[in-house]
């Protein structure tokens, strides 16, 4: 029991021990000094009789009830300056800045600022204005405008200076003293800057105007040398678009000259084809035609030179005058048929040179293809040629057939020529009736009979020998034949 009471006593004693030490143990903040009060107390660098300790950065043990600590503090403090001064030209300026200061670390200044400002420490940034504001007036006294203007660091170094020995004495130093602003409510400082101004603008527009001088030139300069790029570029696109259409047209007429080529390849066969069916015509008119035409013209001659020989002593007088009258009528058969001759060689020239004009200023499959129908056109004549000639003499050997033919062909014409002779009469009586008019008609048919007999004694004469003086037909005699024309 006695023991649990002792051990009491004992741990109230140490709690008691602890309570006390933390109330007497004071620790000073890094930004702060204390100031202890209430008992003799030398501290080195001050006189005797202070009466006060100063602890900075530790702990110390303070009798609570004798001695009485207290705290200053040791941060920044600042405070705005706005002093109406005037220079030594007499021109009113209001001077801005700002002091940055606070209490020197050194327990000198401690002292002094806590014997000053230790119950008044809000009122150091006024006290400062005040002290900066007196020094800052009398030094803007003696300068001139400007002097502030140009060297704004010399007003700020003798605004320190003269402000030394007073802060000092205050226990605070100057951080930093910077002039912000100097306000001219006279104009003064603008005044003074317009010469300058006008001057800085007018270099401004000389150089801005050499600049655009500079800048158009360089701007020309690439306009020119962009016309030039453009035209180089023109120039080589027409170039290769020449060399493109080149190619085009060659690629366009490739296809029609190999068509042309396989055109042409085409009529010259065609052509090859057509004589060679010319030829076969040829061969086919002499075996169907002209052989057959030959042996029945030789034996419709064999039996007209029969028949002739045997009219020959009765019609001696009568053949002279057919005679005549057929040489008359070939003379006039061989005029026609020169003109119509000559008529058709003209044509065919002209339309032989039509055709070259034409072929030539074709291109070379059209022509090809012209020649080509002209060969074809050529085989096609000479066979047709061929049949007639075959055919004229034939009708030669057997002109009593051709007669036969000719009125065969012409017997509508005949009969309407006959009828003719009726035609302006008006009215015609007609003796036996029915008779009557069978003995009209058959003496009109009786005129194309006399006609038939004409136009044979006429070929017959013209089969014979033209006498002296008679005009010679306009185309020879073949195989003894009379070669006849037909439209």
């Amino acid at each position: 029991m006695a023991i649990g009471v002792v051990a009491g006593i004992v741990l109230a004693a140490i709690v008691a021990l602890i309570g006390l030490f933390k109330l007497m143990w004071r620790v000073a903040e890094p930004n702060e000094a204390l100031v202890i009060s209430g008992s003799t107390h030398k501290t080195e660098g001050l006189g005797q009789g202070m009466g006060f300790r100063i602890v900075t950065g530790r702990g110390t043990l303070v009798l609570p009830g004798v001695q009485a600590v207290r705290k200053l503090s040791l941060d920044l403090n600042e405070t705005q300056l706005s002093v109406d001064c005037v220079t030594h030209q007499g021109i009113p300026l209001r001077v801005k800045g700002v002091v940055i200061f606070k209490v020197g670390d050194d327990l000198v200044s401690i002292a002094n600022a806590a014997r000053r400002f230790l119950d008044q420490q809000k009122m150091m940034p006024e006290r400062v204005h005040i002290v900066f504001a007196g020094h800052l007036r009398s030094i803007v006294g003696g300068l001139t405008v400007e002097d502030m203007i140009r060297d704004r660091e010399k007003l700020t170094g003798q605004t320190r200076m003269a402000c030394g020995t007073e802060m000092e004495k205050l226990g605070l130093i100057v951080d930093s003293l910077q002039i912000h602003e100097i306000e001219d409510p006279t104009g003064y400082i603008k005044n003074l800057a317009m010469p300058h101004a006008a001057a800085v603008q007018r270099d401004a527009r000389i150089a801005q105007a050499e600049a655009n001088r500079l800048a158009t030139e360089a701007e020309q300069a690439a306009f020119a040398r962009m016309a030039e790029a453009t035209r180089d570029s023109e120039i080589l696109q027409a170039g290769y678009q020449a060399e493109r259409d080149k190619a085009a047209a060659t690629a366009r007429q490739a296809g029609p000259l190999s068509e042309a080529a396989a055109r042409q390849e085409v009529v010259v066969q065609e052509t090859r084809v057509a004589e060679l069916e010319a030829h076969r015509r040829e061969q086919q008119l002499q075996a169907d035609v002209r052989k057959p035409a030959d042996a029945a013209a030789y034996e419709t001659r064999t039996r007209a030179e029969a028949e002739r020989d045997a009219r020959i002593s009765a019609a001696q007088a009568k053949a002279r005058e057919t005679e005549l009258a057929a040489a008359a009528e070939a003379t006039r058969v061989t005029t026609a048929a020169t003109a119509d001759a000559q008529a058709v060689e003209a044509r065919g020239i002209a339309s032989a040179k039509a055709t070259r004009a034409t072929g030539e200023a074709e291109a070379a499959a059209t022509q090809a293809r012209g020649l080509a129908e002209a060969e074809s056109a050529k085989a096609k004549g000479l066979a047709e040629a061929e049949a007639i000639k075959a055919r004229a003499a034939a009708l030669a050997e057997n002109q009593e057939a051709v007669v036969a033919q000719q009125l065969a062909e012409n017997w509508p014409a005949i009969v309407e020529a006959g009828a003719g002779a009726f035609g302006n009469v008006e009215h015609m009586v007609l003796l036996n009736g029915a008779e009557g008019m069978s003995e009209m008609f058959a003496k009109a048919l009786t005129m194309g009979g006399t006609g038939l007999g004409v136009a044979r004694q006429l070929l017959a004469s013209m089969g014979q020998t033209p006498p002296s003086g008679t005009p010679s037909p306009a185309a020879p005699p073949v195989n003894g034949r009379i070669p006849i024309r037909e439209e």
